[in-house]
């Protein structure tokens, strides 16, 4: 949380300084809340501008410094909701109610569900039993009125500021079936004296009740898993360091270093700050900066970054950016802010329910006040009857159930095709994506360096010398002879003695066998070095193998070049072909990544992609999803490393492929859980028939309200005296949520 003294327009009227703060909110449940929450803030005196973000439950505010915090706590709580104010630990505290929320809505959803099963028994199949109408009432009050009282106080608190939305309707559809089903239970007579039958609703109430916790606790299940991926690019760095101070070595917390520091970094270590290196040399893991599988050489004078990996060397460094001026701390900070700015989806639901729900509630009171004054003998039980079936057979039990069972049929489906969703924001929005954007390093291609060719120039004793090239580069710490060692070794070569190791910095390594031979494994750079011939032949073939992106490792001895290795990253089998997909159903296909433009443009030819970026930064790759986005494209991002997570939680659909860091998967709301890269379409597929089974729902849902409620009302009765029971309606609301489960269900054999 940060603040910050400025002067605003309105405050400059007054001559008053103002401060600008983000708080933690919590309470929020719908956009609808975050509506409210900005709302009652806004007109907060002192407030001179609010701006609340339910996708990071957070609101940005501008207000006299002579307002506390306090007094803004106050009026928030007043409206049903909260504001952290603590400076120390805010998001911590944040994260603490929401997984608080979580349980104690899980805990409502199974002792509601646990309930309201006997009740649905008793309710359905034994209607005439009259003491099950005592035992449905007494389990009905705690599922109304203890599991379910957040829609009743929400509805109250709302009322209070003339507000009305989903838990109005919950509340007033819900109190109204058990208080008329109460009344029918103690006076059954007052009914059966005018010849009609006393129903009672308990099932109806505390169905609709269950219903809608269930959505409840899907929502906030989704919301409890955002916050994760911050608290792991957090663990990136560590919490001690060791510093060199008065030439002693000193472990100390990280928070204690300053800028000049000379600190130390052993192998396998983390780099813990911003720096340069001063002593020593090493290779660095840089790839959640980069994303590129290769580590870096690192030499004295050149820079490090917080966060990345020290392979096998040791080396010092003096600290040049600490705290939250490093690199990774940026980062930190571009994906929490991503993550914040996206706008979140206004649910349809939602949309129609701040229309819907005072529409229902006008309906009802007219049709109340129309039998009064026109019903006759048996005005007071008409009017009542058919106010009670407007408000019973409107109720949001089917509005409720059309989203969520979509989206849970559709999230099957997806686990069944290697496709994991997080929340149903991304899967109703990804249907309408028309730019996909994907990482090059293990999304388009495997992620790993592998010898592609081994090309030997001299087959006189060849058996020796796989062998000596073996023993060479599995002494060598630079990361190409894993690669080379790993395919010597699946040839079931056996590595000889050598003798006389050295390693040359920036070029390669030497040793000598027992003959007295001096080889060489290395660069170009190294063959030039020690004026070993290269034949116009041999030339050609190098200059083959970089036009393919291939990185060239020599083996020689001290008179010829008596290997070439082609090292690369190799494609994925089926990255074209779901590129080729993407394309043929209208959908831009763009690459970014960090690796070299000779790299990209080779990668991106093999795949038939056009529009490409290479060497691009974190920063970089969210900027040019952000600048797509403000073209009105619809970007889903496709990658899976550290150095994506900015790009992924600025997009507005992100998809990590499952073999990538956690980091990666915990940002994007889709994760592909194998490599294979048609899930992807697969994905997008998926998304365009969930919608299409939502709206079909929601036009059910709405269906039995559009000819029900005017029935409800009685406009049948002046012309054939047909006056809607509530017990029909209740059948009629569970007959459109019956209708809407059937139609989810049928996503379960759509093919994708």
């Amino acid at each position: 949380m940060t603040a910050e003294t400025i002067s605003g327009k309105q405050a400059e009227a007054k001559n008053e300084p103002t401060v600008r703060n983000t708080f933690p909110v919590t309470g929020m449940s719908c956009a609808g809340c975050a509506a409210s929450v900005e709302s009652t803030l806004k007109n907060t005196e002192g407030v001179m501008a609010a701006n609340v973000n339910f996708a990071n439950n957070s609101a940005q505010l501008e207000y006299a410094q002579a307002l506390s915090p306090t007094e803004l706590q106050n009026a928030l709580r007043s409206a049903g909701y909260d504001l952290i104010i603590e400076e120390e630990n805010a998001e911590e505290v944040q994260r603490d109610i929401q997984q608080q929320h979580y349980q104690q809505t899980r805990l409502d959803t199974l002792g509601a569900a646990a309930l309201t099963l006997p009740i649905f028994i008793t309710g359905m199949f034994f209607p005439d039993w009259q003491v099950g109408r005592w035992v449905s009432l007494v389990l009905s009050i705690p599922v109304l009125f203890w599991f379910g009282r957040r829609f009743f106080i929400n509805a109250i608190k709302q009322a209070r500021h003339k507000q009305v939305n989903m838990d109005t309707l919950v509340a007033l559809s819900t109190g109204v079936a058990f208080l008329f089903s109460l009344f029918n239970t103690f006076l059954p007579q007052f009914w059966t004296q005018q010849g009609l039958e006393p129903h009672v609703y308990y099932e109806a109430a505390t169905v609709i009740i269950t219903f809608i916790l269930l959505g409840k606790l899907l929502e906030e299940r989704a919301k409890s898993q955002t916050s994760s991926a911050i608290k792991k690019l957090i663990g990136l760095q560590p919490q001690t360091l060791i510093v060199i101070r008065n030439n002693q070595e000193e472990e100390i917390d990280i928070a204690a270093v300053v800028v000049n520091d000379i600190v130390l970094v052993r192998p396998g270590e983390k780099v813990p700050v911003d720096g340069v290196i001063v002593e020593g040399e090493s290779f660095v893991d840089e790839s959640m900066l980069t994303g590129e599988p290769l580590a870096v050489e690192k030499l004295p004078n050149e820079p490090v970054f917080a966060g990345t990996i020290n392979q096998k060397g040791s080396f010092r460094i003096r600290a040049t950016k600490i705290g939250s001026e490093t690199r990774l701390a940026q980062i930190i900070q571009q994906v929490r802010e991503a993550q914040g700015s996206k706008a979140p989806v206004q649910k349809l639901v939602d949309k129609i329910a701040g229309i819907f729900v005072p529409i229902v509630l006008g309906i009802a009171i007219v049709t109340f006040v129309v039998w009064m004054l026109a019903g006759g003998e048996n005005a007071l039980t008409h009017a009542l009857l058919a106010a009670i079936s407007v408000l019973v057979i409107a109720c949001p039990c089917a509005l409720g159930l059309a989203t969520p069972t979509a989206i849970m049929v559709g999230v099957g489906r997806g686990a069944e095709n290697n496709i994991l969703i997080k929340d149903a924001e991304s899967l109703e929005l990804a249907h309408k994506v028309d730019t996909v954007v994907l990482d090059k390093t293990g999304t388009i291609t495997e992620g790993k360096p592998v010898v592609t060719d081994l090309h030997w120039l001299n087959q006189d004793k060849l058996e020796l010398n796989r062998s000596i090239l073996l023993a060479l580069e599995a002494q060598s710490e630079h990361p190409l002879a894993e690669a080379v060692v790993k395919q010597l070794q699946q040839d079931s070569v056996q590595p000889t003695q050598l003798s006389g190791f050295t390693s040359l910095t920036g070029r390669g390594a030497q040793a000598t066998f027992s003959d007295g031979q001096t080889y060489y494994v290395g660069s170009r750079k190294l063959i030039k070095e020690q004026s070993i011939p290269l034949s116009d032949e041999l030339n050609f073939q190098i200059k083959a193998f970089d036009n393919q992106a291939k990185t060239v490792v020599f083996f020689a001895s001290s008179e010829q070049v008596l290997a070439v290795i082609a090292i690369a990253d190799k494609l994925k089998e089926t990255s074209k072909s779901a590129i080729c997909d993407l394309q043929r159903q209208g959908i831009s296909v763009q690459m970014l990544t960090g690796d070299s433009q000779g790299t990209a443009q080779a990668i991106a030819n093999a795949v038939g992609i056009s529009q490409y970026q290479a060497e691009v930064m974190p920063e970089d790759k969210a900027n040019c999803v952000e600048k797509l986005q403000q073209q009105g494209k619809t970007v889903a991002m496709v990658g899976d490393g550290i150095n994506d997570s900015q790009a992924l939680a600025q997009a507005d659909v992100s998809i990590a492929m499952g073999q990538g860091s956690d980091i990666a998967m915990d940002v994007a709301k889709m994760t592909i859980t194998t490599s294979n890269l048609q899930a992807i379409p697969k994905a997008l597929k998926l998304s365009r028939k969930t919608v299409r089974g939502i709206r079909q729902n929601l036009f059910w849902a709405f269906i039995y309200n559009l000819i029900g409620i005017p029935i409800a009302a009685g406009v049948l009765y002046p012309i054939n005296g047909f006056l809607l029971d509530p017990m029909i309606a209740g059948g009629a609301m569970a007959l459109s949520s019956v209708s809407v489960v059937m139609n989810s269900l049928r996503l379960r054999t759509t093919k994708i």
